[in-house]
């Protein structure tokens, strides 16, 4: 990967493009990293590249020429970004996605920030590394620079080490010891001293869903719970008497897509029910999709098969305060460490009942049940 950084400091960056992990992938080439001096792109003899802002506010504002000079100048396609504290606020999502570009380009702002008309139309992404304001954007530019680094294969030693990070999941990382086991006598849990790798791993998934939940449940929103999951999920979907085949194998599909264990279907008259299975065999969906004679024989089929009773979440409409959130389900769904199930039709209530998907416009009537599967399962499962 190739980045260039456009600033008018460009000592900021010796030091840093030196040391430790960002420093060795630049010396074996695995990261390409320029730093141009704005100032070779200045207008006079003092090589000017800042002016005062119109409107008498007396702050300095970098101006639009230099910075087009210098980014002309590099002569090759590339995604510019632009720190800023009115930027997106940078995330691992954001880190993922812009790590995919051949060539990313940062031009750190300095005093009042950059002429907006550059930005308007030189810049494809403005970033905010948080709600405070510095004093230039070198130090965001390295914020940026570390944390692509570390997903380019081979830069950090072990792959394991970027995916368990904090927030590569969407999930805080669990917490790390070393030696000594004991220290003033604080112990080390001693599940990590056991040597059982399955233990080990259960502890580490236990402790990164404590910990996001109880130091960030603002991250719930974002985060895939597929991967800290205990039990499996499942849906329970109780049909119209009659059956689209095109809505059954978009539910099915959707199921597939999430890694839902299966899709649960009660029919209470056996004449439908063997209507409905020879469907099933005929779209070739008999992996996926299970018929039971009764709501709660699907649900006692699944504690069977988990070996524990599982979680009902229904989708009718809720009842005032009984009625949660989707973020707050997910938080169940964590905490329980139990199967889980999505009830959609008209059956009693689940443990809980959570809020019917929906738009803008209450009025309007509810998603086709195809779409609302769809819907729920991605932010319950969803990668960000």
């Amino acid at each position: 990967m190739k980045i260039t950084v456009l600033t008018a400091f460009p000592e900021f960056f010796r030091s840093f493009l030196e040391t430790s992990i960002v420093g060795k992938a630049v010396e074996r080439g695995l990261l390409e990293v320029s730093v141009v001096d704005l100032r070779g792109y200045g207008e006079g003899d003092y090589r000017r590249i800042d002016d005062y802002s119109f409107g008498g506010n007396g702050g300095m504002v970098l101006m639009a020429e230099p910075l087009t000079k210098a980014l002309e100048d590099l002569n090759d396609p590339s995604y510019v970004v632009y720190p800023s504290p009115q930027g997106v606020t940078l995330t691992q999502e954001i880190v993922e996605s812009i790590s995919t570009k051949d060539h990313l380009v940062i031009v750190c702002g300095h005093y009042e920030g950059v002429d907006e008309r550059f930005v308007g139309s030189k810049v494809d992404m403005e970033l905010s590394i948080g709600d405070y304001v510095l004093t230039g954007g070198e130090l965001p530019a390295m914020v940026v620079i570390d944390s692509v680094s570390r997903l380019i294969p081979g830069v950090v030693g072990k792959g394991r080490a970027v995916v368990e990070d904090s927030f590569y999941r969407g999930m805080l990382d669990n917490p790390h010891f070393t030696r000594p086991a004991e220290w003033r006598d604080m112990k080390v849990p001693p599940v990590l001293l056991s040597g059982n790798d399955k233990e080990i791993e259960l502890w580490r998934r236990r402790e990164s869903v404590s910990r996001t939940l109880t130091r960030r449940p603002d991250l719930m929103a974002r985060a895939s719970l597929r991967d800290y999951l205990e039990k499996g999920y499942y849906v329970l979907w109780s049909p119209p008497d009659k059956i689209d085949p095109s809505a059954l194998r978009t539910i099915v599909d959707g199921c597939v897509s999430y890694g839902v264990s299966k899709l649960l279907i009660p029919v209470v008259d056996g004449i439908r029910r063997d209507s409905l299975r020879a469907l099933v065999s005929e779209l070739k969906v008999d992996s996926t999709v299970k018929l039971f004679p009764s709501y709660q024989r699907g649900l006692e089929w699944i504690a069977k098969k988990e070996k524990a009773t599982p979680f009902s979440v229904s989708m009718g409409k809720g009842k005032g305060e009984a009625s949660l959130s989707w973020i707050e389900v997910k938080m169940e769904f964590l905490s329980r460490r139990c199967p889980g199930v999505f009830v959609f039709g008209d059956f009693v209530e689940g443990d809980v009942v959570m809020r019917p998907v929906a738009g803008d416009d209450r009025d309007r009537s509810a998603l086709p049940v195809q779409n609302a599967v769809s819907v729920v399962l991605d932010r319950f499962f969803g990668w960000r």
